[in-house]
């Protein structure tokens, strides 16, 4: 029997039982929907983490206060028991690193903001000129703070995008004074919407001169530095550099933690990898219990058609003729039920992506193919039973069943 015989055989006989069919090709569409899907989800949130962490700047090492690398990035870890705090000096004196291209300080607290008798809760950071540049922050309205003496800064603020909404509406905020805290300052920008980054929302941010912030905070302590490598191959050597400069000036004793842009990403993108495997390991069980379902539709297929299949015998058809038919038929269901599973899969994905627009919930190619060859091998593998059984039937006893 020519291939195109054995083609035409497999679609008549899968035509001939609507039904089943249609059950067969949609238990192996749910199989494969589901490692499109769940390995869309998978590897969306490790592009989405890696997204945010690269969103906050290039080639950026972070010193944290402490030796604990667990603290993560929440604002509300400010306050810190460590041997010696990070200050101000410490972050001016790694600009001396000849790795180093900017620094910026951070002194984060939270505090209140009032202006025409509306009062809010926000979170203060106090900083310098360099963190506009070190966390590629935009500015929708005026400028960032001035370049100057770190000590010292003008009674000046930057609000983000949601306190100027919620605080001025449609009102311009450039040039107004808003009371923060127990002081007074003149708003002089606004930045842009950019939302979360740094475990810190920058849309609810009120950026202030770092020497009024710790005086604010009435402390001297810097919550982080932010340093910028010179370029991405620097980054390590401005790690080493950043490290060798504060264990000099804390008395001989590395007592902070730095951590590099890098090396969170490489982290993330390890744990967030494996878990898109173990979800599309997990999808794949769909796929052998819809395998199972050929198998018996398949045995019950052979017990029908036994008369047909003497006939053929009769005719001549070779065991290996009946046995190939069946395996024919297997395998064009599966692959119907891998396509149809397949487009389920990418509308599943897409309509994530609508729901969720900053969610890049796209299934990585690997995943489509691995669950289309997973379909077809399921399919054809627990066909293969069903097809020698058919091929083993006696045609005599075959016809005399009829």
């Amino acid at each position: 029997m020519r291939s195109a015989d054995l083609i035409r055989f497999a679609r008549d006989a899968a035509a001939g039982h609507p039904l089943r069919t249609v059950l067969l090709v949609l238990a192996m569409a749910i199989g494969v929907a589901a490692v499109v899907v769940l390995t869309a989800l998978g590897d969306g949130a490790r592009r989405y983490v890696l997204n945010e962490f690269s969103s906050i700047g290039s080639n950026l090492v972070i010193v944290l206060p402490g030796r604990s690398q667990t603290g993560g990035f929440n604002p509300g870890n400010a306050v810190t028991s460590t041997p010696r705090d990070l200050t101000i000096d410490d972050a001016q004196a790694l600009l001396r690193a000849s790795s180093v291209y900017r620094a910026a300080p951070l002194a984060v607290g939270t505090s209140e903001i009032s202006y025409g008798g509306k009062l809010r809760e926000v979170t203060v950071v106090g900083t310098t000129a360099e963190f506009v540049e070190v966390r590629r922050l935009s500015l929708a309205h005026g400028r960032f703070l001035v370049t100057g003496d770190w000590r010292r800064g003008a009674s000046e603020a930057v609000i983000g995008a949601r306190i100027q909404d919620e605080m001025f509406g449609r009102q311009n905020a450039l040039g107004q004074l808003v009371r923060v805290g127990d002081r007074r300052f003149r708003i002089v920008g606004v930045l842009a919407a950019s939302g979360q980054g740094l475990g810190m929302n920058t849309d609810e941010l009120v950026i202030l001169p770092v020497p009024l912030a710790q005086g604010m905070f009435n402390s001297n302590t810097l919550f982080r530095i932010l340093v910028e490598a010179s370029s991405r191959e620097a980054i390590d050597s401005a790690k080493a550099q950043v490290s060798e400069i504060i264990r000099l000036r804390h008395e001989g004793e590395l007592d902070v933690t730095v951590i590099t842009q890098d090396a969170v990403l490489a982290t993330f993108d390890r744990l967030l990898g494996t878990m898109t495997l173990a979800v599309a390991g997990i999808a794949a069980i769909s796929l052998a219990v819809a395998g199972i379902l050929v198998m018996n539709v398949m045995l019950v297929s052979v017990t029908q058609r036994t008369a047909e299949i003497g006939l053929l015998k009769a005719l001549g058809a070779s065991a290996a003729t009946i046995r190939n038919a069946f395996l024919a038929e297997a395998a064009m269901l599966s692959i119907a039920g891998a396509l149809v599973g397949l487009l389920l899969g990418h509308a599943g994905a897409a309509i994530i992506r609508q729901l969720f627009p900053a969610f890049p919930a796209f299934p990585p190619a690997w995943a489509v193919i691995a669950g289309l060859a997973t379909a077809l091998t399921t399919g054809v593998l627990f066909g293969v039973q069903p097809a020698r059984r058919a091929a083993r039937l006696d045609p005599v006893q075959a016809l005399a069943r009829r």
